[in-house]
Parts: C-alpha cells; structure tokens; sequence
C-alpha cells in the first residue's frame, strides 16, 4: 500500500494548487467580485470570468474556476475578477463588461456561454477569450481558445467504485443538463459500473435521469429522493447546483452519493463516498501561465484530463472506500493514463464498450 500512498499523497498536492485561494473579495456574496495581488505590487496580467447560471457558490464547477483565478492571483501576481451570471440574458452584456476593463483573458465557464463568448470575440477582436467545456470548431477565431476535459476518465473511476461498493446491485445518476459535456459524465459513469460488475461476475442497473437545470437543488434532491426509495444505494450527479440537493438527500436518507467536479466530502463526509474531480481551476491556471510564458494559444482547443493532472478520483475518497477497492482503483487510473482503457464519452463509443466487454 505504499504506492497507493503515494499516488494519494500526489493527489492531494494536485488538489491543493487548483483548490481555494486566498486574497481579495472571493466571499463576497454579490454579483461581481475581484482581487489584485497582496503588497500592492505590479498587476503585469489580469484574467476575469463569467459564470454561467449555476452561479460561483455552485460548490462545483464555477466556484472551481474561482478557487482557481485566486491561486493564479496568490501564486502569479495577477489580477482576478468574477461575474456572476443569474440568467443566460445576462453571458452577453457580462462578458461586455469585462472586454470594456480591458483584462488580458476572459473565461466564460460553461458549454452554455459558447454563443454569447463567440459574439464577443467577433465584437472584440483584440481582447483573448477561452471557453471552458467547449470549442469553437475548425475556424475557430484567432481570439479565442477552448478548453476541454476528458471527464469521462474521472466518471470511469467513480463508476467502477460504485460497481464495487453497492450492496442492492442499483445505481444512479443525476445529469443537469443533457448535452456533449455531460454525456461524457453518465456514459463514463455507467462504463465504469459496467467494468466492475463483469469482474464481480453480477448485473448491475444505472437508473439515469436529468433535471434539465443545474441550479435547481430542490429539484435535484427530489429526484435522489425516488431514486434512493427506488432501491439506488449510490447516486452520482454530475449537475451543478442541482448536485447540492442529492447530497442533502443522500445525508436525509444514508445513503452513499458522489460528488462532481470538487472533493464534495465536506458538505457531507459520512455519505459523500468520493467525488470525480475536475480540475477546472488547474487547466485554467495552465492556460494563464502559458500566456504570460508568451505562448501564442490563440485558435487552439486545450484537452485535459488524468493524464495532465487535471481529473481524477477526490484525495478523501480513503475515508470511505474500502482500501481494496481504492488499490484496484488506482490500477485502472495508470491504465487509463497508458491507453490500455479508454472511458467512452458518448452513446456510441458506451456501446462500442459494453460490447468490447463482452468479448
């Protein structure tokens, strides 16, 4: 088990440099918030964001994104600012706001701001735009890049805990809403499952549904609410602020539940089996310090996942996965790193696994 403490170890050192920062106003409760370095020194860049609805306390995928401008801020010297975003009519004139400050990078945070970070690309030639969990295709604009994950590779792994941990041989999974990004999230998941009930020689049932939000936590702990009375032992969402709500539910009825893009177990360390990061702050503070190193990005789609320190399985999951579990785990992690298994990321190549493993 040295080598799993090891990697542990690693893990959580990842976790720490995409994780919270400090500095500035980043408790603030408004709509719009910045920070600029301690000690007064030179801002030499500065990088802002836009959130999209889920909002930056969303405990996932925008506050990440936050957490990590405020390590670019404490660690580069840069100078940071969020937008919060409470309606999509709202990614438009928000992302106008930044380009008329004037910062060196805009982030829209989201599949959802692609339509409004393109329009403000075209309106704003010289100012440089990256769009997280989306591209802009092959003509993408010069001004622009986008940034993706491989976050079927983390589904993969939670998925095959899962598999391994449930004790009714039923799962679930909670998407916000459906789409390329969180199809990645569901098919990797539900591989993962797969994988693990052919070693176990048992069926195991994915129950799937989506709440077509991800700011709806109300609704999101109704929906694992049924899910657990159903017989699921163990939910996953993948669905923003919606996920709030299955943790409540998952505390309210005892039940195991997995936490998304974040290490989650804080916000329920005795039900919150482990949590599929992805580090959204990291690769974002990889795309600023390339630029200030004067790498031209600009046109470019950026993939990250395990392999780039950017996804993997959350740093407390030894609190709650059983040791054995966790070592064959991190086995699977070093095959998907090598290639030898490739997580699906959609309907098609779900299939093409599920028949792969029956061979």
């Amino acid at each position: 088990m040295k080598k799993l403490l090891a990697i542990l170890m690693a893990s959580a050192m990842v976790l720490t440099v995409a994780g919270c920062g400090g500095g500035g106003n980043s408790s603030s409760t408004g709509s719009e918030s910045s920070s600029t370095p301690e000690g007064g020194e030179e801002v030499k860049f500065s990088s802002a964001m836009v959130t999209d609805v889920g909002g930056v306390n969303d405990q996932s995928f925008n506050q990440s994104a936050w957490e990590g401008l405020q390590t670019a801020q404490k660690d580069m010297g840069i100078e940071v600012k969020y937008i919060e975003s409470k309606q999509e009519a709202e990614y438009g004139p928000n992302l106008e706001i930044l380009a008329d400050e004037g910062h060196d990078l805009i982030w829209g945070v989201g599949f959802m701001l692609q339509s409004a970070v393109m329009d403000a690309a075209a309106k704003n030639p010289d100012t440089m735009y990256a769009l997280v969990d989306s591209d802009f295709g092959a003509d993408a604009p010069k001004n622009t890049i986008g940034v993706l994950f491989r976050a079927q590779e983390p589904s993969f792994l939670v998925g095959y805990i899962a598999g391994k941990v449930t004790e009714t041989g039923k799962v679930g999974f909670v998407g916000g809403v459906k789409g390329e990004v969180i199809d990645q999230f569901e098919y990797g998941f539900r591989a993962g499952v797969a994988y693990a009930a052919k070693e176990l020689g048992k069926e195991i049932t994915v129950d799937v549904q989506y709440a077509n939000s991800f700011g709806d936590s109300g609704l999101g702990k109704s929906i694992a609410q049924k899910m657990y009375a159903e017989g699921c032992d163990i939910v996953f969402h993948a669905a923003g602020n919606v996920g709030v709500g299955v943790i409540e539910a998952a505390k309210e009825n005892d039940k195991w539940v997995i936490g998304v893009d974040q290490d989650q177990n804080h916000l329920a360390p005795d039900n919150v089996l482990t949590s599929a990061m992805k580090m959204v702050g990291k690769a974002m503070n990889i795309v600023i310090q390339d630029m200030i190193d004067g790498k031209d990005l600009g046109g470019q789609t950026l993939v990250f996942g395990i392999k780039e320190g950017c996804a993997g399985i959350a740093p407390t999951s030894e609190k709650n996965v059983p040791e054995d579990v966790l070592a064959d785990t991190i086995v699977l992690e070093e095959k998907i790193v090598s290639e030898e298994i490739v997580p699906p990321y959609s309907e098609d190549t779900f299939n093409a696994f599920i028949e792969s493993l029956a061979k």
